[in-house]
C-alpha cells in the first residue's frame, strides 16, 4: 500500500497541468506546512526564527527544468539576489539549487556561465552553495559540473542518492576533491536498473556512504527523518570519535519539527531544509511519496484540527 501511495504521488508530481493550477492558487491545501512562502522576503520571518533557535538553514527557491536561455537567466538572478539577501539580512543560511533550473539541459556552456555567476556573488557574501542532485538521467553531468566547480571554489557542495546503486562508487571518486556532501535517500521514481527497489536495501547503502564519507575525513551532512538513520550516524561517530564539527543532521522544514528540536538539544548541528517559491507543486508532491504519513499533516490543513 505504501508503495502504490509513493507511486501515485510521484505521478501526480509531474503532471503539469496540476503544477499550473497549483501555481494559481498558492501554497493551499497544506503545502504552506513544508513550503515557507510564495517569495524569500515572505520566508525570512521563518527563517530567523529558525535561526534564533539556534538552528542553520538552506533555503531553495522552488523550480525545475527550464528549457530556454530567458527563463535560465531569471533562475540566476533570483540565486544571486537570494544570496545578497542572506549577506544583507544576516542569516545564518546556505542556499540549495538545481542546475536544471540555471540551464543544465540547454548546454554546458550556459550552464556553467550561470553557475559561475552564482558562484562569484556567493564568494563575494560567504555563502555556501548546494547543487542538489536530480534524477538518475542528470546524475553524471551533474558531478562532472561539480568537479569542476569544485576546483575553482571551496564553498560549494553537491548532493548524494542513497538508492542508486552507483552511489558509493561515486562518493569513494569523489574522494580526492575533500568534497563536503548531503547525502539523502533519493526522491524520484528510478527503474530497478539503477536504483535499489527495497527500502531495506536503501538504508543499507545510505549506512555505507555515511560511514565511508565520515572516515574519509570528510565533512557529511546527513539529511534523514528516519530514527534508524540518525541512531546508526550517532554511534558510528561514537566508536570513531568523530567530532561533531565534521557531520550535522539536515531535515525538511516542517517535518518531525520535535525530533529537529531533540537533536539540537542534544548538542548536534541541525540545519533545516528550507523551500520556497510557487512552484512549489512537484517538491510537494514528493514529500508526500517520500513519507505518506505526511498526508495526515495534510489533512489537517485542509479540514481543520
Amino acid at each position: 500500500m505504501e508503495q502504490l501511495m509513493r507511486n501515485f504521488f510521484l505521478f501526480l508530481a509531474k503532471n503539469k497541468s496540476l503544477t499550473n493550477l497549483a501555481k494559481r492558487y498558492g501554497l493551499r491545501f497544506g503545502a504552506g506546512r513544508f513550503v515557507a512562502g510564495a517569495t524569500l522576503e515572505s520566508s525570512i520571518t521563518a527563517i530567523k526564527r529558525l535561526n534564533e533557535k539556534g538552528m542553520p538553514v538552506t533555503i531553495d527557491h522552488l523550480g525545475e527544468f527550464v528549457d530556454n536561455e530567458r527563463e535560465a537567466a531569471e533562475m540566476t538572478q533570483h540565486c544571486i539576489d537570494a544570496i545578497k539577501a542572506i549577506s544583507k539580512e544576516k542569516l545564518d543560511s546556505q542556499l540549495s539549487l538545481k542546475m536544471t533550473s540555471m540551464g543544465l539541459d540547454i548546454s554546458d556552456e550556459l550552464v556553467l556561465s550561470n553557475m559561475r555567476k552564482i558562484m562569484d556573488a556567493a564568494t563575494k557574501h560567504n555563502v555556501f552553495i548546494t547543487i542538489d542532485m536530480e534524477d538518475y538521467s542528470r546524475c553524471e553531468k551533474t558531478l562532472e559540473i561539480f568537479k569542476m566547480l569544485k576546483s575553482e571554489y571551496d564553498n560549494i557542495s553537491t548532493v548524494i542518492q542513497a538508492y542508486l546503486y552507483r552511489s558509493l562508487e561515486d562518493v569513494q571518486t569523489l574522494d580526492e576533491y575533500h568534497p563536503n556532501l548531503r547525502l539523502v535517500k533519493g526522491a524520484y521514481k528510478e527503474p530497478q536498473t539503477v536504483a535499489y527497489p527495497e527500502k531495506s536495501d536503501v538504508d543499507n547503502n545510505f549506512k555505507k556512504l555515511i560511514e565511508t564519507h565520515l572516515l574519509n575525513g570528510n565533512y557529511t551532512a546527513i539529511a534523514t527523518h528516519d530514527d534508524e538513520i540518525i541512531q546508526y550516524t550517532k554511534d558510528l561517530v561514537e566508536k570513531h570519535k568523530i567530532p561533531y564539527d565534521q557531520f550535522e543532521f539536515q531535515m525538511l522544514y516542517g517535518i518531525r519539527v520535535e525530533r529537529q528540536d531533540q537533536l539540537m538539544q542534544e548538542g548536534y548541528k541541525m540545519r533545516i531544509y528550507v523551500p520556497y517559491g510557487n512552484d512549489w507543486y512537484g517538491y510537494f508532491m514528493r514529500r508526500l511519496a517520500e513519507r505518506p504519513a505526511n498526508v495526515v499533516f495534510v489533512l489537517k490543513g485542509v479540514f481543520g484540527k
